[in-house]
């Protein structure tokens, strides 16, 4: 990455041009040119493992591509700063949330000081050019920096972040997966970087920390690059999408490089617009795409007939209606030159062709429902099948009741800290009340999809462990051979090769719906399954919940879900 100051006024901007990576055989990103200026929100959007949070690492300096370059310039001739948000905490799990939030502002604090320490030699030292000359720089770079403010903006953030609550003097080893990650997010955005990188920022907050979220990106002064699977966020956060997916583009530059025939980051598609506008001409793309694939097939293979068969013209073996030498030969040689001509003109066309012709459109994974795993007879249930009676567990979850008969749809909800995921814990006995109980038949098979990723190692395979290894392990050997991992379309073919500890995150919860999906529960417990899935597998996991013939309880602060559920709803914040 190169970082370049540039001419005071002017504003900062990412130029992301021409960017390659490849790990091992498997081709990630190719050329892929992104360029996001000042003030802008750009998404990034594509199938789990197309190389979104890939390119943000590159974006980041964290990351070196295979080639291709970065470029970020901030105003002022200063040194540009590029945060990022991504899985690892900024923070030491020993800091409490105080040192954690003034690690944040340390620059703010320290420009502040500066001003008083300018300010102190400006007074033994009245009229020095080079000393009023610093003061000057010091007081612009403070106020630019709002440090007089810093304190307000803290407690801002955290009340729009859902953590005005937090003790100051709490180790952040102790709070919840949720809260790190929101105080990861304050972190970031109190650092106030030049540049704001950020790899699924909704995925732990409520309605209101994700309002307050949309808010500051769109008072942000500088750019803004963002992967989300949240489409309401999308809808209203992004002013253009660029879709990592492959794109339609020339076979000659795409190359038969190992893995491209399941898709990969290959191309890119830009568009302005909200992500609903995009769905409806991303599909319209796609079937131009396949269209004209078909169509440049069709004429290549016409082309390539023509130069195999094309070596006579007129009626072969008829002889001309002379006997004349003069007329048999003048008749040899129109032959010659109109079999030239149109042989030259087809061997023309078809290197044309060959050179320009659109790589074939990938196959598309499409996730093949809950219950294609269900080989061998369900037993039928009645009535109700899962209770929760009076339900507590102090500082998680408040006083709740919940009864699931069969069959039916629930979804949860409720803001950070109500008691979401606290309660389908509860419900598949993972986690047992401190009051009330939970009853069930004994015979009820209950599955969760948890929002924590968590793949057992039973065989102690370690970190070369495949992803069919990993769910042969866990389903068994004879249900995996009886139900295999291609089964659902949840992977592709050769990232089921590929080891487990180099999948991402979504590639990896996706292997964990394939294991709870290999036998299909009576009751299926959904913990927030939107996050880290792609947008198109969300909207096909959706559609498939009415169908399940089992009960269903979904957990889940996902806007657009929400407008669109048709089930019973429990709500955790009354």
């Amino acid at each position: 990455m190169t970082t370049a100051p540039t001419a005071p006024g002017s504003a900062a901007h990412l130029r992301i041009e021409g960017v390659s990576c490849s790990f091992g055989t498997r081709r990630v990103l190719t050329d892929v040119s992104v360029l996001v200026p000042a003030s802008r929100r750009t998404g990034l959007i594509g199938e789990n493992g197309s190389g979104k949070t890939t390119l943000l690492r590159i974006a980041a300096g964290l990351l070196r591509p295979d080639g291709g370059a970065v470029h970020v310039t901030a105003p002022g001739g200063r040194t540009p700063r590029v945060g990022l948000l991504h899985q690892e905490s900024p923070f030491a799990p020993t800091d409490s949330v105080t040192q954690a939030l003034e690690a944040a502002i340390a620059p703010v604090r320290q420009a502040a000081a500066a001003v008083d320490s300018a300010g102190a030699r400006l007074a033994t030292a009245p009229g020095d050019p080079a000393v009023e000359t610093a003061f000057a720089t010091a007081l612009e770079t403070a106020e630019r920096m709002e440090a007089w403010s810093v304190d307000a903006r803290v407690e801002a953030m955290l009340a729009g972040l859902g953590l005005a609550d937090l003790p100051r003097d709490r180790p952040t080893s102790t709070l919840s997966g949720g809260q790190r990650a929101r105080l990861a997010l304050a972190w970031l955005l109190l650092s106030a970087p030049d540049v704001l990188l950020l790899d699924e920022p909704t995925n732990h907050l409520d309605d209101a920390a994700a309002a307050h979220l949309q808010q500051v990106l769109a008072d942000w002064p500088g750019p803004v690059l963002l992967a989300s699977h949240d489409r309401a966020f999308l809808d209203e956060t992004v002013s253009s999408l660029v879709d990592l997916d492959p794109a339609p583009m020339p076979h000659a530059v795409a190359g038969p490089l190992v893995g491209d025939g399941d898709g990969s980051g290959i191309g890119t598609v830009s568009f302005t617009g909200s992500y609903t506008d995009y769905l409806h001409a991303r599909m319209d793309a796609r079937a131009r795409w396949e269209q004209q694939y078909i169509a440049e097939q069709d004429e290549l293979g016409q082309l390539r007939a023509a130069v195999r068969d094309s070596h006579t013209v007129g009626h072969p073996g008829r002889a001309p209606r002379t006997e004349a030498r003069a007329a048999k030969k003048f008749y040899a040689d129109r032959n010659a030159k109109v079999v030239s001509r149109r042989v030259n003109d087809a061997r023309t066309r078809l290197a044309q062709l060959e050179e320009s012709q659109l790589r074939k459109p990938p196959r598309e994974l499409w996730f093949r429902g809950l219950t294609v795993g269900a080989d061998r007879a369900r037993r039928s249930w009645t009535g109700p099948v899962l209770t929760a009676t009076q339900v507590s567990v102090p500082g998680r979850l408040p006083v709740t009741s919940l009864s699931v008969a069969a069959g039916e749809k629930w979804l949860v909800t409720g803001p950070n800290g109500s008691g979401k995921s606290t309660l389908l814990q509860l419900l598949a006995g993972d986690l047992h009340p401190w009051a009330g109980s939970v009853n069930a038949p004994g015979a009820l098979r209950i599955g969760l999809l948890a929002q924590e990723v968590h793949l057992p190692d039973p065989q102690r395979r370690g970190e070369g462990r495949t992803a069919r290894q990993a769910y042969a392990d866990l389903v068994g050997a004879e249900r995996a051979e009886q139900v295999p991992l291609s089964t659902f379309a949840l992977l592709p073919g050769r990232d089921e090769n590929r080891p487990v500890g180099v999948l991402s995150v979504g590639q990896r919860r996706r292997l964990a719906l394939a294991v709870l999906l290999a036998d299909p529960p009576d009751v299926l417990l959904l913990d927030e399954p939107t996050n880290h899935l792609s947008l198109l597998l969300v909207t096909q996991l959706e559609a498939a919940i009415g169908d399940y013939p089992g009960s269903v309880v979904l957990a889940s602060h996902d806007r657009w879900l929400r407008r669109s559920w048709t089930g019973h709803r429990l709500d955790l914040s009354t």
